[in-house]
């Protein structure tokens, strides 16, 4: 799971728990016992290449989430061919259309395209680890970061003391010993690309 600090209508900090989903059951779950929010794979381009989700299965994720007040963040995080960019904008629109609360997005060539105003969060697979990074991202209209996981508290605050758009941040950890979005050792070993969603 992953969380982040956000401020409610009565300006009381709030911490949001979010965690991945890859089906309508486990959404279910994560609702039940508590989760704000969920992320899910789209149907394309997203980091896990395995993990992806049909157009109708979010259609179904999101109105069970809403139901609960949750939200539904879909990701599109992987670096984008030239040809793959308007059936990118395609999915964006459709996936915009059935209700999903925000984009997870990797590759910023996403904010040329003539998207519908969904909110963008800059996936950690940007490896955004200073204000620098936070900044420039704000400026292309991310309204959240998702943090390097390698960051300690006393980083993250000085980002967010510099730039106070929403920062996400890992709890749990991860399993790779790659540096956060610097998915190279998969490509290099297996032929294989983490910024393509098919890390080995």
């Amino acid at each position: 799971c992953r969380q982040h600090q956000i401020y409610g209508e009565s300006g009381m900090r709030k911490t949001e728990l979010l965690i991945p989903a890859g089906s309508l059951d486990v959404l279910k779950t994560a609702v039940v016992y508590g989760a704000d929010a969920v992320y899910i794979g789209a149907p394309k381009f997203g980091a896990r290449a395995a993990a992806v989700n049909s157009l109708e299965d979010i259609e179904a994720l999101v109105k069970h989430a809403h139901l609960y007040n949750a939200r539904i963040y879909v990701t599109v995080n992987t670096i984008l061919k030239e040809e793959e960019l308007q059936e990118t904008e395609e999915m964006i629109h459709a996936l915009f259309r059935i209700g999903v609360d925000a984009l997870i997005v990797q590759d910023m060539g996403i904010t040329q395209l003539n998207l519908p105003p969904i909110p963008l969060h800059a996936s950690t697979q940007m490896t955004v680890t200073g204000p620098e990074g936070m900044k420039f991202l704000a400026e292309q209209g991310a309204t959240r970061v998702v943090a390097a996981r390698e960051l300690s508290l006393q980083e993250l605050s000085r980002m967010h003391e510099a730039c106070p758009i929403e920062i996400e941040a890992f709890v749990h950890g991860a399993l790779c010993y790659s540096y956060s979005g610097q998915c190279l050792m998969s490509s290099l070993l297996g032929g294989r690309s983490g910024n393509r969603g098919r890390c080995a």
